[in-house]
């Protein structure tokens, strides 16, 4: 019988809300925030500009 185990991320919370997943640091944006950073826009290729982010108790944390 062939199991598949997942391995679970650590997670660690740094100083102002940052937090840091297996070696990646994401910073906090509220919403208004968002409007300032290149989150949501594509190159000419399109493709995203912001590639690794995810949302967590009210904050959209973007991989710095």
């Amino acid at each position: 019988m062939n199991k598949k185990y997942i391995n679970m991320q650590t997670i660690k919370h740094l100083k102002n809300n940052y937090i840091q997943l297996n070696k990646t640091i994401y910073r906090p944006y509220t919403i208004c925030q968002l409007a300032d950073t290149k989150f949501g826009q594509v190159d000419e290729d399109g493709y995203s500009l912001v590639g690794e982010w995810f949302n967590y108790k009210g904050f959209t944390y973007v991989a710095v």
